[in-house]
Parts: C-alpha cells; structure tokens; sequence
C-alpha cells in the first residue's frame, strides 16, 4: 500500500511547484505572439504530459552507480485515447534518433505517445510503451511503432549506466495529464546543456485570433544544442556579451579528455573557449495543433520549427540531432476501417500556424533555459544556469525591454 501512495502524492506536489517555476516572460523578455492560457503544449485541448526525473549521485563517474541526471518525458495527443492523430516529421540534421518515424511518413498517423530519454535508454522506452499499451490493454496501440526520441546528457549523466528503466516509462505515462508543464532540468531534459548554458524542457504556446481561425499551437523541447557565441534572444546577440557562468570542474581528473579543458569552478580562469565543449546536442521538438491539417501540412509544419531555432542562434550543426513531429488533434476517427470524411485548413490562410509554430519554438527554448538551474554531474562537471540578469541588461540596453 505505502509503494501505490508515494506516486499519489508526488502527483499532488507538482502542480503547485509547476506554477511557480521562473518563466521568461516573467523576466520581460517581449515574444511575437499570443500565448494561450497556460503557454505550453497543454493549451491544446486533450494533449497530456508525463515526466520522470531521475537526479542522485554526486562526485566521480562509475559506470553503472552514477551520478545519474536523466529521465523520460511522455506527451500524449489525445490523452489516454488510442485514438491516433494524424502527424509528420522533418529533420533539420539527423544525428539523432526518433523511432517510429517510417510508419509516420507512410501512414500519415501517429498511434500513441510521444516520447523524449537520453540516446541510450531509446530501447527500453520503446520497448515500455508497447508494454505499457498491452497492460492499460490500449490495443491499437500496438499497431504501430512507437515514437521515442533522444539527446545526449553524456557530460553530466551517467548515460553508460542506462539507469533508465521500463517503470520509468510507466510512471511518466501514468502521471501524463494536462495543465502547467514542469520545464528545465526535469523529465527527458534533465541532463541536458543548451546554448552551453543549463537546458532541458522548456514549452510554449501561440493562440490565433478569432479572425486567422482562432486555432492553438503548442510547442514541447528537449534543448541540448547551441554554442554560447551564436546565442540570440529575443533578436539580441546576447551569447556574445555575457560574462561568467562558464562550465567548470569541481573535481580534478575527469575521465572524459574534452573535460579537461575545462577551467576549476572558483578559479581565477575566465573564458573557457568556444571549442571546449564539442557541438555534440541536438533538440527534439514535439508541436501539437488542434487545427485541422492533414500529414502534408504538419509536415509543413514541422519544418517551420527549423526557423525558431535560427533565430536563437541554432546552426543545425554536423554532430547534431534536430528532429521533430507534429501532430493535429482534429479530425478524431479518421483512421476508421471505412471511409470518412475529414476537414482541411486552406493551405491559403496556413501562414498563421507557420508563424505560430516558429515564435513558439523560440519562447520554448528559452523557457527551457530560464527555468533551468545550475548542476553539477559527473566526474565534478558543473553547467551553469543561463545569468537571466545579465540577459535582461543586455536586452534592456538593445531597446527590447523598456
């Protein structure tokens, strides 16, 4: 009994420490666009979100031990229906990996959740949801692959350890539920270092007006991607103007050679180099709309997210896994076994959602980075949080924040 209530409990805790999370609008950090009620991927009715973080250990790599900064992130379209959406895919640099995607492009249908770990716990997600389905006997389910993406938190997790595991899955599945996001270093993003800053999950979400069709967009990120340099908010080079907060060691001898470029955290170093820590990220980008678009148009869609992450300053880099899917929860029933008949938006009015999904994709981001906090992970490496101060400054002295 006590082990079916620490669940309960934790479900009844996050709401609270969701809406109190630091958000960039908060900051003054202006956006193009209007946001829903709740400014995450939630705001488009039915979509649910699940995360488990993972987050023990301290001090030197052991393979298998720690210390461990991962987790598992699950969004569902129509929340614990197994009725599927229709979705598309597009990939700005295929470094990475998201499974499922063949079907997807075939089919013009996405059964079941997506998905968001680290690159090497993908299998045992995978292999979780379809267990998941058999279990919560969510049968059509099991019609299709499974849709699950990754990034690498290999510089502060132990990702050799694969300390993910099927209940993980289970549990971020189970908790799924609409309302507040948590974002930062929870869930699939705990890990994970964006812009050389603290990253992971951030969200966003634009409203039309009533006159463009008064459809909603909503945008979910893991970041890890991005060099500091090239680093824009809010159309402001800031990356090239901040000072300290740069990655460090609180341990010497690091197992990992590209670490020990790093400078001591508290020493007298500045500047660590802009190719101490190699571009080795990649972002995952799940958009959801309950505008009628069919598989064409959300790939249309999809591809627009390419354009968010330019603006901050995204390279879509060699090494680099920029993946995303986009789904519409209209039209429920269309996968019947007869023939249907399912609506349109005009590809002449679709401008609207493309401009939505692009500054979306740009207020998520930088969500992700504004909520996360400073960590340190293994063999003593410390990623600092984004300094929103100097940020502000920066945008303060461009006339951006009055």
């Amino acid at each position: 009994m006590r082990l079916l209530l620490i669940p309960a409990l934790a479900a009844l805790l996050v709401a609270p420490l969701v809406a109190q999370q630091p958000r960039a609008r908060a900051l003054g950090i202006p956006f193009s666009g209007s946001p829903g009620p709740l400014n995450a991927i939630t705001d488009v009715a039915g979509v649910e979100v699940g995360q488990v973080t993972l987050n023990r250990g301290k001090g030197r790599l052991e393979v298998g031990k720690g210390p461990v900064r991962t987790g598992v992130t699950a969004i569902l379209p129509r929340g614990k229906s197994s009725d599927p959406v229709m979705a598309a895919w597009f990939t700005l640099n295929g470094n990475g990996e998201m499974t499922g995607t063949t079907w997807v492009e075939e089919s013009g249908f996405m059964w079941g959740p997506v998905m968001i770990t680290n690159t090497l716990s993908v299998g045992v997600v995978r292999d979780a949801v379809l267990e998941w389905a058999i279990t919560r006997k969510y049968d059509e389910f099991l019609w299709a692959l499974p849709v699950v993406a990754e990034t690498w938190d290999g510089g502060l997790n132990d990702i050799k350890g694969m300390h993910v595991t099927r209940e993980h899955a289970f549990r971020a599945l189970d908790s799924a539920r609409s309302g507040p996001v948590a974002e930062g270093g929870v869930g699939g993003g705990t890990g994970m270092v964006c812009h050389s800053f603290k990253g992971g999950i951030g969200t966003a979400s634009r409203r039309l007006s009533d006159e463009a069709g008064g459809h909603t967009v909503g945008v979910l990120v893991q970041c890890n991607y991005g060099g500091r340099q090239r680093l824009s908010i809010a159309g402001v080079p800031v990356g090239q103007s901040l000072k300290g907060a740069e990655q460090c060691l609180t341990l010497p001898d690091p197992s990992a050679a590209w670490l020990r470029k790093l400078p001591r955290c508290g020493s007298s170093t500045t500047g660590m180099g802009e190719g101490a820590r190699p571009e080795m990220g990649s972002i995952i980008v799940v958009v959801a709309t309950d505008a009628p678009l069919l598989p064409h148009q959300l790939k249309r869609l999809a591809k627009r997210v390419s354009l968010g992450i330019g603006r901050m300053g995204g390279i879509g880099g060699d090494s680099s896994g920029d993946i995303f899917i986009a789904f519409s929860t209209a039209n429920p029933g269309a996968s019947a076994d007869t023939a249907v008949t399912v609506r349109m938006w005009p590809n002449e009015k679709i401008n609207g959602l493309f401009e939505a999904t692009i500054d979306a994709t740009e207020e998520a981001i930088v969500n992700a980075m504004v909520a996360a906090e400073t960590m340190t992970g293994a063999d003593g490496y410390r990623v600092h949080a984004l300094p929103t101060g100097q940020v502000v400054t920066l945008l303060k002295r461009a006339g951006r924040i009055k």
